[in-house]
């Protein structure tokens, strides 16, 4: 689409969101996942002379955590969107011919 004055307008739909947000969120996923390694170690200790089986998943998932938030983490930003395009092109009309002209100007 372009304006009136021949710029051309893009979509703003296509655009990833902003690098703040996406550092946010991706220490928002490192916490939470540390915060499940960290209930998953207390777990391991709370369990080891109750439920042993028990404690040892915990124990496996408490030391595999670390390694998943981290590549969770750096995982990269996102891709945009995926969308026909990012540029709207403008509408094409259509030109009036010239029979058509003739009639609607005999009909008045």
């Amino acid at each position: 689409m372009k304006k009136r004055n021949g710029s051309e307008v893009f979509r703003i739909t296509g655009a990833r969101m902003g690098l703040s947000e996406d550092v946010r969120g991706r220490q928002r996923r490192y916490v939470i996942s540390m915060t499940i390694r960290t209930l998953s170690v207390i777990a391991t200790v709370l369990l080891w002379n109750v439920q042993r089986p028990l404690a040892v998943v915990t124990l496996i998932a408490g030391a595999l955590l670390p390694y998943i938030a981290v590549v969770i983490a750096n995982a990269g930003r996102e891709s945009a969107p995926s969308l026909p395009s990012h540029f709207v092109p403008s509408p094409v009309r259509p030109a009036l011919e010239t029979a058509n002209l003739k009639k609607s100007s005999d009909q008045s």
